[in-house]
């Protein structure tokens, strides 16, 4: 990893083609992202069973609850990529999201009800949604076109060190104390302050545009954002393949809950299914991330979409031990690692630099969109048909869909994009 240079160029400070391939900017935000996941993971790992068992809401509540809290976030991730790329300030635009989010951590301290939690989890959803683009386009600002997915994996890898910490330190908070919600959401709202804190001091303020225009040989004033640079055919062939399969990718939680009927293990376990799942991606993340960069980005991301139909599978089959629920648990850890930055990866090279973050927020604002359906209809359809009958009509429409979405991605990514 690089941390400073002496070589300049029109006054930007640039990385030589000898550093190594991971920028520390990359690096920081993984930290922050590690720290902030740690926050909101603790929370998450705890919520499917404080909402059915502690309030003692219906699945079909937690279907409309888990969706909003995947999927609010699509409502301002345009606004956040858009603010990012029109102000060319991504740090600050990302270091307000993260702001929100640790704001809405007090909330929970004192959400009681279904009402104040659904408002609390849609403004910690809100500062996500603002901050995620920013933060993409900050990566793929500091990296090499031809290593985007390493260094999207890198930072993937450090954010899943905290996934996989927060569910694990709500299991041990509630090994000790059963009834232990509220601490867990003080100890949340520490690591969300820690996170947001290391982000201003920290990480540099990055700025895109500036910085090409000053190495722009003619010194030409820079390229300002307009909406139809997001018009390139690989984008909309990326933003369709992306909601046709984020339409069939059910919410976490109610795989969960399903091994976890099956399985009858106690309660109080039920976060280190979370961990199980984070652990794979955290031993994931680089590897895929890495493939991608040497076989294809789309194949990788169709890889990690066939991985999730074996898991509806294996969550579905009337089988039940501890080496079903570990497979279930790889298999969405791998969903995960082969997805969620590649799709960044991905939505960065079919946008030129001044409109980064706009692209990749396009991109995610179509996922998050598409996983608050899923997870609400899922929820209906779990109440009309059953579980396993449930899973298994979601897993036999994503067999259908992938194919298409293979063929429909086939070649995106066919040059690198301008620097």
């Amino acid at each position: 990893m690089y941390i400073s240079f002496s070589d300049r160029r029109g006054g930007v400070t640039t990385p030589p083609k000898t550093a190594a391939k991971v920028s520390s900017v990359v690096v920081s935000l993984g930290v922050v992202s590690m720290l902030t996941d740690i926050s909101s993971e603790s929370v998450a790992a705890i919520l499917p069973l404080y909402i059915t068992g502690v309030i003692g809401l219906s699945t079909v509540a937690y279907g409309f609850i888990d969706g909003l809290y995947q999927g609010i976030s699509a409502f301002v991730r345009i606004a956040g990529g858009w603010a990012a790329d029109h102000g060319d300030q991504p740090k600050w635009v990302a270091f307000f999201g993260y702001g929100v989010s640790a704001i809405a951590r007090v909330g929970l301290l004192f959400a009681a009800g279904f009402g104040t939690l659904i408002a609390v989890l849609a403004l910690d959803r809100l500062g996500k949604g603002v901050r995620t683009a920013p933060r993409d386009a900050l990566i793929a600002a500091s990296s090499e076109p031809e290593n985007l997915g390493r260094s999207f994996g890198v930072h993937r890898m450090l954010d899943t060190v905290g996934a996989a910490v927060g569910p694990l330190l709500a299991f041990v908070i509630l090994f000790f104390i059963p009834d232990g919600y509220s601490t867990i959401f003080v100890v949340s709202l520490a690591f969300a302050i820690l996170g947001v804190a290391i982000l201003g001091i920290v990480v540099p303020n990055t700025r895109p545009r500036a910085e090409r225009a000053a190495l722009a040989a003619d010194q030409r004033p820079p390229a300002r954002f307009r909406w139809r640079q997001l018009t390139d055919p690989r984008l909309r062939r990326l933003l369709l393949g992306a909601g046709l399969l984020g339409v069939l990718t059910i919410g976490d939680g109610f795989i969960y809950l399903v091994l976890q009927s099956r399985g009858a293990f106690a309660a109080a376990w039920f976060p280190l299914l979370y961990v199980g799942t984070n652990v794979a991606f955290l031993l994931l993340a680089i590897p895929l991330g890495r493939l991608s960069d040497r076989f294809g980005r789309g194949r990788i991301f169709i890889i990690g979409h066939i991985a999730l139909l074996a898991a509806y599978v294996s969550a579905a089959l009337p089988v039940a031990g501890p080496l079903v629920t570990i497979l279930c648990l790889v298999l969405l850890g791998t969903f995960y690692a082969a997805t969620d930055g590649i799709l960044a990866a991905l939505a960065s090279q079919c946008a030129p630099p001044e409109a980064r973050a706009s692209g990749i927020a396009a991109a995610q604002t179509v996922v998050a969109l598409t996983r608050l359906i899923a997870s609400t209809g899922f929820g209906l359809l779990w109440f009309a048909l059953g579980r396993e009958n449930a899973m298994l009509v979601a897993a036999a429409a994503l067999a259908v869909v992938i194919p298409v979405v293979a063929i429909l991605l086939r070649g995106v990514v066919s040059r690198q994009p301008a620097r």
